[in-house]
């Protein structure tokens, strides 16, 4: 034995297990090689020492053994042992004698199609056995794959989630790799079947091209390209592409279900492009006229997928047999270590980016500008900072669950620190707007010079003028120095506002707003600077 309340780095044995070295460890524990009583290798994974007294760690260990024990597949690695109560708790599971795909990737490159055929098939015979006991893994990634003789063998239930369990969660807990948590992990959304294939997806196309298909960098960057569906697919076979493409869609009811999948593997396993055909949708189709005959195209029967459109619910297929006969194995999770270059921004299209109302919104504020640009600089400022609030604590909510899980308490905390992410905006907006107001003064400056008043003086204050150097201050500070949280923080906040059904309405209408504020300047001759008694530029209204 050995003293239960050390540090699990520091013990020897736990139970009847001898622990013989670390094999790997994450925010939640660490696991180690062990041998039970008959020489047997096991994999025992330990709480840390120092959350090993919180109740909601308990739970969460508690609820993964309790999740292992319901699913059986020779790919999948079960619970052994385990002791949830003692001083020291820890889950004994099985040994897999293999690496993790993630450094098989790294130290030897992408795999072959054949490879990557057994892989896919390997992982979904293992997840079709995990869905039917109504568990959803949620965090399937390379760090969570080992490779046994070539066979995958998936590993690591510490956030899954059942069907009919509340969702714990433990404190200090590392929530995966964000990269490969899907977007509705990543929000607190609702889980499903989906989301196991959105990660079987995922881990595929980094197994085919060698690259994390969301690149890599800073947490927030990473999880802003999950959620915006803003994928690098290059470097994967391009029979492959369009079944990884339609799972990685942003919207679950846009992704293929399993039995499109399987069937889209065996058309990739006959050297066929693995392309997911869409169903007729109930509500566009409607009854052709008596009498009229519909000839059907000849050629190939596939509509390249658009991530956009929804799949009705596929029935079931039936489980891929699996020839393999589980060895003894283990569990070795390691964090990706493959630098990756910076994906392009393609496929799929980014969805619900509001794109046509900020074009409006800016139009509206340069004609403002004309009308009023004291007032028009007033509410830009106002509205960057709103947006930057928001984005600021979707990040840390984000940044929150990914550290800790989905709390009942996310809402509250959220609250608690609006105040300080309204002062980071406030801040941050002040520093980003200096770029911006410069040069739209010195473009004010330039058109005064080019359109001189009647008496051949520069006129920076004229119309010509106003207009021009807030358009150049708008874009400056919308794609310049700090303009990515605007412009996340804006789409956000546009996302919520304005329903998808009426982006054209909103758009006409704040068009009309522009042609009205710029009709009235014209007609007035010239901006009124209120509150100011004095143009900026020291020349007298």
């Amino acid at each position: 034995m050995t003293a239960m309340g050390g540090h699990a780095e520091e013990l020897t044995a736990l139970g009847p297990y001898r622990l013989r070295g670390k094999l790997g460890e994450g925010g939640m524990g660490v696991v180690h090689l062990g041998l039970d009583g008959a020489g047997r290798a096991v994999a025992v994974k330990v709480l840390r020492a120092h959350i090993a007294h919180d109740p909601e760690a308990r739970a969460r260990l508690a609820r993964e053994v309790t999740t292992l024990r319901r699913v059986q597949h020779p790919l999948v690695a079960e619970v052994i042992d385990a002791d949830v109560d003692g001083d020291q708790p820890y889950i004994v599971t099985r040994f897999v004698p293999g690496p993790g795909l993630d450094e098989v990737v790294r130290t030897k490159g992408a795999l072959a199609p054949p490879d990557l055929l057994r892989l896919g098939r390997g992982l979904s015979g293992a997840l079709q056995a995990i869905h039917a006991v109504h568990v959803v893994h949620r965090d399937l990634k390379p760090a969570n794959v080992l490779l046994a003789d070539g066979d995958p063998v998936v590993i690591d239930f510490g956030i899954a989630h059942v069907a009919d369990d509340v969702r714990l969660t433990s404190t200090g807990l590392v929530m995966g790799t964000p990269g490969y948590l899907s977007p509705e992990v990543i929000d607190g959304g609702r889980v499903s079947e989906a989301t196991d294939w959105w990660g079987w997806a995922a881990t595929l196309a980094f197994a085919a091209s060698g690259r994390a298909p969301f690149g890599r960098g800073p947490m927030d960057v990473v999880i802003d390209r999950v959620r915006r569906g803003q994928c690098d697919l290059d470097g994967v076979d391009a029979r492959l592409r369009p079944l990884l493409l339609a799972a990685l869609a942003v919207d679950p009811r846009g992704r293929p279900g399993t039995g499109e999948i399987l069937d889209a593997l065996d058309r990739y396993a006959q050297g066929d492009p693995a392309t997911v055909t869409i169903p007729v949708q109930p509500l566009a189709t409607r009854a052709l006229p008596a009498g009229r005959s519909v000839r059907a195209p000849e050629g190939e029967a596939f509509t390249p997928y658009s991530p956009a459109r929804a799949y009705a619910p596929p029935p079931q297929a039936d489980e891929v047999p699996v020839a393999y006969a589980a060895p003894l194995v283990q569990y070795v999770p390691m964090e990706e270590l493959l630098p990756t270059p910076e994906p392009e921004d393609v496929r799929p299209a980014r969805p619900g980016r509001r794109s046509g109302v900020v074009c409006g919104v800016l139009l509206a504020l340069v004609a403002g500008a004309l009308a009023f640009p004291v007032v028009a600089a007033a509410v830009a400022l106002v509205l960057a900072v709103v947006a930057r609030t928001v984005d600021r604590n979707r990040v840390a909510l984000a940044r929150r669950r990914f550290e800790r899980g989905p709390r009942r308490s996310d809402g509250f905390v959220a609250t608690l620190s609006a105040p300080w992410h309204l002062l980071s905006a406030v801040l941050g907006t002040a520093l980003a707007a200096v770029l911006p107001l410069l040069l739209g003064l010195a473009t004010a400056f330039c058109a005064g010079l080019l359109v001189p008043s009647a008496d051949g003086s520069p006129s920076p204050g004229s119309l010509p003028a106003v207009g021009a150097g807030a358009f150049v201050a708008l874009l400056a500070g919308w794609w310049g120095v700090g303009g990515g949280s605007l412009r996340r923080g804006a789409r956000t906040v546009l996302r919520r506002a304005v329903p998808a059904s009426h982006q054209l309405t909103w758009v006409l209408l704040l068009l009309l707003v522009a042609v009205g504020l710029a009709a009235w300047a014209v007609r007035t001759g010239a901006p009124q600077w209120w509150p100011l008694r004095q143009l900026p530029f020291g020349l007298p209204v």
